[in-house]
Order: C-alpha cells, then structure tokens, then sequence
C-alpha cells in the first residue's frame, strides 16, 4: 500500500505527493535508449491513480514532443496533476544543444508553447532549467512573476543553480523548490545550497537519485543512450565505480529491498536530517519501475541507517563528474 501522505512543495508552494514522477525518459524525449509513448501514458495514469501529482517535463525534451506526450496523457485527467516544466534549452533540428535563452521576452514566448503543446491553460510550476549568464536571474523570475500575475503560471522555481542565485531569485518572487541532481554518490548540494534551501524554506524536487541508473546496476543500452557519453559511465571511471555499486546492491539486499527503493528512502531522510523536504523526481518510464520506486516510501531510515550507507558508499570515491566537463562549466549549482 503507498502512502497517502503529501508534503508542500516548500513554504510557498502546492501540496504534493511526496514522490515526484520525471518524464524526460518518456516517449518523445527519451535519452535513454528506446521508450514506447502507450506504456509512457499508462506509467503517468497509474501515477496519477497511485496518488502522485507532480509530473516533470521540458519544452526541449524531444523539441515539445514530451510535453505533447504529457498532455495527451493528462487530457482527462488535469486535476489531478502538479504540472513542473522547464524551459529555456535551445535546440537544432538534429537534437544538438546550442545554448539557453532566459530573456523576458524568451521565457513567455516558450511558456506560450507549452501551453499548447501540454493542452492547458496554465502551468502549475514554471522554472528556467539552467542559469543564462547573459540575463540577470532577477529579470528571469520578474517575467515569471509576469506570468504568475497574468494567471498562466501558479509557482516559480529554479534548476541547477548555486546559493547567491536561489538568494537573488527569492527577492523577487517566493521561490517553491530547486530541481537538482542529489543521490548518494551525489552530494554536492549540502555544502552551501541546502542550507539556502533550509533557511528560505525551498524544497527540492531530486533528480539523478539513482544516478542515472548507476546505483541499480543499468548500464548504458548502445549510443543512443545519454549516458554512454557520461564520465562516470565510461572506460575506467565504470570499472572503479562498479565496486560502489556493488557494496550498495548488497546493503539493499540485506535489508530485503531494491536497490531502487533504497535510494529514495536516503535521499528523502538526509534531506529531512538537513531541514530540507526533499521529493525524489523518478524518472519511471514503466509501470514496473514506478512500482518499485514507490516502494521506497514505505522505508524509513534512521541516522545509524544513512551513517552505514555513507560510510559503505562515500560520494568522494565515486570516480567522474556527473555530467561532462564542458556541461559542469556550465552549471552554476557547481560554481
């Protein structure tokens, strides 16, 4: 039985379910190797069913296709979902990455779209996906802000950025959570962003919580796969890092759960030990997996737990960064 509980998506923001479901690995968008969009649909209907509300998309995910995916899949079903979008990442016609644009004009003319490609009239969190270095962030979220008045946007909220950001952003506009990556062997966020996050009382809606898949043992299925390009994916960073993997699938295994469950259940308490919600964004593609993501509600970790893991799989001997040198260059969260 899943939980019915929900949480608030920090001080400001909506009541959610307490698990998050991410739709970048969905038909339309998948960087993950193949994905077929009836049971991407199902996946969202039976989260949906299961009592999960916030469902993660992009504008560039698939060049709109995954939001057209998102839409198809809510059509009937558009109050029961929390609907979370990025925007701002530009994209040739082949998929290449050219950049990001989070220009006032910019930002309402991608919310416009999504808006017709999702099918609704307003989008419940609306977030620039990357920190434009050409625009300051406080024009960012004053266009936003723009949007919230207007009625076509309800929460505002902010990705991958550092403190000095998430500080500068709140005095414009109450500022509901930051999606970031944060896992076990992912920890780079509680030095200086999750005690912003505490004190201005954001939350975080955690991707990458099973680093990419890393924890669980999934392996890259052929070039098409996003991570085939990704350090700790590759040559001898794998080798190294399949030793962690290793520790962590038996510590799973000795408690009588998954991998997959285990994960969630580290990353909500350490986040709840540092006075911050923190809500897993799973990126479940099927069914099955989402089943088993939500399993991991129903552990609950003490801090001899979260001690043992740490101690078993230290993030400091995970080998390669999470993303490639060029994309960390670009990452305010890492400055």
């Amino acid at each position: 039985m899943t939980t019915t509980n929900t949480t608030k998506l920090g001080n400001t923001g909506p009541s959610i379910f307490p698990l998050a479901l991410g739709c970048m690995s969905m038909g339309g968008g998948s960087w993950y190797g193949e994905s077929d969009d009836a049971e991407s649909i199902a996946t969202i209907h039976a989260a949906l069913d299961r009592g999960v509300s916030l469902l993660d998309t992009g504008d560039f995910y698939g060049m709109g296709k995954n939001e057209m995916l998102v839409g198809r899949a809510i059509k009937d079903r558009r109050d029961k979902a929390v609907l979370s979008v990025k925007y701002g990442g530009l994209r040739a016609p082949d998929g290449t990455f050219l950049g990001f644009d989070a220009r006032p004009m910019a930002t309402k003319s991608f919310l416009a779209h999504s808006l017709s490609r999702l099918g609704v009239d307003y989008i419940d969190v609306y977030r620039p996906a990357r920190l434009d270095p050409a625009v300051p962030i406080e024009d960012t979220i004053g266009a936003i802000a723009d949007m919230v008045k207007a009625g076509y946007v309800r929460h505002i909220a902010l990705s991958e950025v550092g403190a000095e950001t998430i500080r500068r952003a709140a005095q414009v506009h109450p500022i509901v959570d930051l999606q970031i990556e944060y896992a076990l062997v992912s920890r780079g966020p509680e030095a200086t962003i999750f005690p912003a996050l505490a004190e201005l009382g954001i939350a975080v809606t955690a991707y990458g919580v099973l680093s990419r898949g890393l924890l669980a043992g999934s392996k890259p299925a052929g070039a098409g796969d996003l991570r085939a390009h990704m350090p700790r994916f590759s040559g001898e960073n794998a080798r190294k890092n399949q030793a962690l993997v290793d520790a962590f699938v038996r510590l799973a295994a000795r408690r009588g759960v998954t991998p997959v469950q285990l994960a969630v259940a580290w990353v909500r308490a350490k986040g709840a030990a540092q006075g911050v919600t923190v809500i897993p964004t799973m990126g479940a593609r099927t069914r099955k997996q989402l089943d088993d993501a939500l399993a991991g509600l129903e552990i609950a970790l003490a801090p001899s737990d979260l001690a043992e893991l740490e101690a078993a799989v230290p993030a400091e001997e995970i080998a390669g960064t999470r993303y490639p040198a060029p994309m960390m260059a670009m990452l305010d969260s890492e400055r």
